[in-house]
């Protein structure tokens, strides 16, 4: 009783804590974590305790009179507290009616502050416009805000932040940031870009680090908001030290889709983009799923996880790409001009290994190999150097460092030997392109949607060799020895093909590029240099456009549109034949987007959809693909007559009513066992079947199997875009889509 007279009564101590923090600790440890402290008689007894006694654990928010918001943290928990003074003399009710409404106008003010923050954030990414059409203007904003809150936005104009950009250099390179450790304490609090590429430096790492600083911030990794499935956040601030966050993160293929759009409002910055996606890039042409502020991320196996998969997906590399370079070029073209033939590139090192062409033929859906001890390598790199330790390395241990010649080459060449003739691009990295939607088309299929765009890169490329000064261009010898081959290869292949040809030219397509991953997978790279001339170059782009011109030229059907995607069957070892599917709006925005078609084609292609089966009258606009209607449970696998009668077996098993293949029901109709979900059970039911049936399963084993692929067609199957009615699948008016339309 006297202490109470002392200090307030919640003060008093039991042990070596007051009794309000043996309170607060029961409720945090069910999970509550703020608290609303009403103050009166001896308050200053309850705030001396947090905010003096215990002032390193105590973040204090806002302070003005009569309140304080403050965070509390220490080794065992963590809370937020509001310390309201409310009187000596107010009741509980009064007391609780002043903290309400104190509250309640910290929460008004909080909610104004945060909407005077977010049109900054858009304001500066030019999303506040206008016009006199205010669904257009409110449509712009929401683009906009939509683009930042994935790919971020830049935190102040070109300024840097001293302390955040030697976070980024601790983290990248603790050897670099050591080294360098003076000239960037000597800079002032913020400074400028220009100034922070002057720094002097011989190093080539702190040049690459420089050049890929993003100061982005707003950034959240991945996600529609329409997708179920998808969770994310954008963290704003430390939720410790209260401190502004600069960070992004996101999938390859999201986070370049929206710097494409933010170069526009900070064009200084995109040369910074290109070179992280360069310098993210493997060796083989390829690249991780994931960037981040501090490096990049790959998928892995997870056993226990249904939704892990890895692979690399088929059109990252040429079309985001491509659109950033383009924009440099047209900003400022002596930008990349000067980069051609300087060893200021790296190679992203990830734990994966593409098998060689007799796999990739036999099985194009299972290509990619998962390199357990490479990864734990990597790790440990990581840890010792920071994230430079993922980068691929030489024999002689150091990080390779190419030209852009050779970056650009490589992303060329490994497009080039996936060319299937007349087909199309093979997607057969185990991931599809952007519409992912079409997931079920990796492995059987090829992409003319990344071949359009690789014959407008393939000008790109002619465009920026011819303006270069330099007649010769430095790469390594391994890349040398792929280019010849596969120049050779080309200019020796005939550009109209039969079925044989066709295989015979992405058989030896396959091997040149397998053949050069798999010396660098077995031996490592050797450092080793020699040169291209850039005619040799040219060349080569002249050739390839010449087989890509007449893919283009076989896959515009008799309506004037083009096939998006294509099936490929591999025959006998000796065969490819080619199954178009249904056009798709991706294949005439590609075409429309490409160098292979002329004003009067674009003009035939506008047409020709106006009046196709993709456009919706109703709406004024185009679906992805066109609708169909889905076959109903009874019409599925059941056995034309026609092909049952070519099977004496199944005849044999329907007379004998051995159910284990085949089943006869009560109207006559036959069917396959209903428990094969893949033709690997129904050739697993075809192995137990009794001796008796041995001869006619040895002649008749590939015809059956060619019935069972007759019946369901697997091949056909696209994905979700051939069986989801939502979720980008059929019916679907995809707005990225359209909006490339209205684009290209």
């Amino acid at each position: 009783d006297y202490e109470g007279t002392l200090i307030a009564k919640p003060m008093v101590r039991i042990g070596p804590k007051p009794i309000l923090m043996h309170i607060i600790e029961n409720y945090v440890s069910q999970g509550s974590n703020e608290f609303v402290f009403c103050l009166g008689h001896k308050s200053n007894t309850i705030i001396n305790y947090f905010i003096k006694e215990n002032k390193n654990k105590v973040r204090i928010i806002k302070q003005e009179d009569k309140y304080i918001y403050f965070k509390f943290k220490n080794k065992n928990q963590s809370f937020y507290g509001h310390l309201i003074y409310t009187g000596l003399n107010s009741g509980t009710g009064g007391r609780i009616k002043i903290a309400y409404k104190k509250l309640k106008l910290n929460v008004f003010d909080s909610i104004d502050q945060g909407t005077i923050n977010l049109l900054k954030l858009v304001g500066s990414a030019d999303g506040i416009q206008l016009t006199n059409d205010t669904n257009r203007t409110a449509r712009h904003f929401a683009n906009t805000l939509f683009n930042i809150m994935r790919g971020g936005v830049f935190d102040n104009n070109y300024r840097i932040r001293r302390e955040d950009f030697i976070k980024y250099l601790r983290i990248a390179n603790k050897n670099i940031a050591k080294k360098y450790a003076s000239e960037i304490e000597a800079l002032p609090k913020t400074f400028s870009l220009s100034r922070l590429k002057k720094i002097p430096s011989s190093d080539p790492d702190f040049f690459r680090l420089v050049y890929e600083y993003l100061p982005l911030k707003f950034s959240r990794r991945h996600g529609d908001p329409s997708r179920p499935w998808n969770k994310f956040d954008i963290r704003m601030r430390d939720v410790d030290t209260g401190d502004e966050i600069l960070d992004y993160q996101g999938n390859w293929r999201d986070i370049f889709q929206n710097w494409e759009a933010l170069a526009s409002s900070f064009p200084n910055f995109i040369e910074a983009m290109i070179f992280k996606f360069l310098n993210a890039s493997t060796f083989d042409g390829y690249n991780p799923y994931r960037l981040t502020k501090d490096g990049f991320d790959w998928e892995t196996i997870e056993p226990d996880n249904s939704w892990a998969y890895i692979g690399y997906w088929g059109d990252h590399q040429i079309i985001y790409l491509l659109k950033l370079l383009e924009f440099s070029c047209k900003y400022n073209p002596e930008n990349l001009k000067n980069h051609l033939n300087e060893q200021v590139f790296v190679c992203a090192n990830v734990p994966y290994k593409i098998k060689g062409q007799p796999h990739i033929f036999k099985d194009p859906k299972n290509t990619i190999e998962f390199d357990f001890a490479e990864e734990e390598k990597i790790l440990n790199a990581k840890k010792r150097i920071g994230s430079d330790g993922g980068l691929l390395r030489t024999r002689g241990k150091k990080a390779l460092r190419v030209t852009l010649v050779e970056k650009l080459l490589i992303t060329l060449l490994t497009k080039a030997s996936n060319l299937i003739p007349e087909a199309g691009i093979w997607m057969n990295t185990q991931r599809p392109e952007w519409n992912d939607a079409n997931n079920a088309l990796v492995g059987n299929g090829v992409s003319m949607v990344t071949l359009f765009y690789l014959r407008r890169f393939t000008s790109y490329l002619d465009n920026i060799l011819e303006q270069s000064n330099s007649d010769n261009f430095k790469v390594s010898v391994e890349v040398e020895k792929y280019f010849k081959q596969a120049s050779q290869l080309l200019a020796e292949t005939k550009v109209k093909s039969s079925d044989k040809a066709r295989y015979q030219t992405a058989k030896e397509l396959t091997k040149i590029s397998s053949k050069y991953r798999q010396n660098i997978y077995k031996n490592m790279h050797s450092g080793n240099f020699c040169h291209i001339g850039k005619n040799e170059i040219i060349s080569f782009l002249n050739i390839l456009n010449k087989h890509l011109d007449r893919a283009i030229k076989t896959n515009k059907d008799l309506s004037s549109l083009y096939h998006s995607y294509n099936l490929i069957d591999i025959v006998n070892d000796e065969k490819i034949c080619i199954n178009r599917l249904p056009v798709m709006l991706e294949g005439q925005v590609a075409a429309l987007s490409s160098d292979g078609t002329d004003c009067v084609e674009a003009l035939e292609i506008l047409e020709a959809l106006s009046s196709s089966n993709l456009y919706r009258k109703d709406q004024l606009s185009y679906m992805l693909y066109p609708a169909k209607k889905l076959p109903g449970f009874l019409e599925k696998n059941v056995i034309p007559k026609i092909l049952f009668n070519k099977s004496k077996l199944l005849q044999r098993l329907v007379k004998d009513k051995n159910k284990s293949i085949v089943v006869r029901d009560r109207n006559g109709k036959i069917h396959f066992n209903s428990s094969f979900n893949n033709a690997d059970a129904l050739s697993k039911a075809l192995c137990k079947l009794p001796s008796k049936y041995e001869r006619q399963l040895t002649n008749e084993r590939s015809k059956i199997h060619k019935i069972y692929e007759d019946v369901f067609n697997h091949k056909a199957f696209t994905g979700r875009s051939g069986t989801f009615y939502g979720y980008e699948g059929l019916g679907s008016i995809y707005w990225h889509m359209v909006s490339k339309l209205q684009l290209a």
